[in-house]
């Protein structure tokens, strides 16, 4: 599968002296945290840049205008003795549309778990085999997930090792200290563990199947072929409609962070649609989505 992707999808994944896979912006809000030496917070906020940067997280090679572009926002709300820090994780992460200057987003989270220990100046240092620290194993963790879906968008299920690094880290975070890695620490069903655990299970694998048709036989098509391609995107829909009526989780967290992320686009893809379409398209996504009704409404009637 990994030969395939890169000789079909070359544009994105050619060789070149470039092995870094992200472009990451990292932000820190400190506000909330009391005290006058907010040095430690600029000192960590270009580790966390260097470490998303300047890690290769694969053995593919990317361009330097072929990495992934994603953003994270850290909102630390609260600190425990002389380093630990509580808040939450903002993440997006995005990836460019063929022919066109559009980057749609790809993935678009919350993190309400944010737990972490750092002393200025401390190392940030990852194993796979083992949790090492909370803060490198939350940021290796998306690191994985955003490649995971950007993969999957290029290829059917092209990111399923990706996300099994993102398990195994989850694995190794079971007797940690942080919250956020267990289960049973989130009766919603909304956190790290529930999230690479619905994203892994075969009751969702229709939700992969959509994040492949809707970008690469959907939107990478909007150039050439609009109506082939709203049509594709269409038809896509019907993918996550099977996973709402099968229900395998009773709050399938996946099913929501994917349609967080492309709730937005899907107003601007079927507001030009036909009216026909535009009914198929109100139907399901008001079934599986009711969160986003108030936006959908906007398809019949934009402006």
């Amino acid at each position: 599968m990994k030969k395939i992707i890169v000789f079909t999808f070359g544009l994105f994944f050619c060789v070149s002296s470039f092995s870094q896979e992200l472009r990451c912006n990292i932000q820190l809000v400190t506000t909330k945290i009391p005290g006058t030496n907010k040095q430690v917070f600029q000192t960590l906020q270009g580790a966390i840049t260097e470490f998303m940067n300047n890690t290769a997280w694969t053995n593919y090679k990317f361009g330097n205008n072929e990495r992934i572009e994603c953003n994270m926002l850290f909102n630390l709300t609260d600190m425990k003795g002389n380093d630990q820090y509580l808040g939450t994780l903002q993440i997006q992460a995005r990836r460019p549309v063929y022919n066109s200057s559009y980057n749609t987003v790809i993935f678009n989270y919350v993190d309400n778990d944010l737990d972490f220990r750092y002393t200025e100046y401390q190392p940030l240092e990852f194993s796979e085999t083992s949790h090492l620290s909370g803060l490198t194993s939350i940021l290796a963790y998306y690191a994985y997930i955003i490649m995971g879906i950007n993969f999957d968008s290029f290829g059917l299920q092209s990111g399923t090792e990706l996300f099994q690094r993102a398990e195994k880290i989850v694995n190794n975070a079971q007797n940690a200290a942080e919250k956020g890695w267990r289960g049973a620490e989130s009766q919603s069903r909304r956190n790290r563990y529930w999230l690479i655990n619905n994203i892994l299970n075969t009751d969702f694998e229709p939700i992969r199947e959509f994040i492949y048709i809707y970008h690469r036989s959907g939107l990478d098509q909007m150039y050439d072929k609009t109506f082939e391609a709203r049509e594709n995107i269409l038809e896509s829909l019907t993918l996550l409609q099977d996973v709402y009526r099968n229900r395998p989780d009773p709050f399938m967290h996946f099913l929501q962070v994917v349609l967080d992320a492309k709730s937005d686009e899907f107003v601007n893809v079927f507001s030009e649609a036909t009216d026909e379409e535009k009914r198929r398209a109100l139907l399901i996504l008001n079934q599986i989505d009711p969160t986003h009704k108030e936006k959908y409404s906007q398809i019949s009637n934009p402006g």
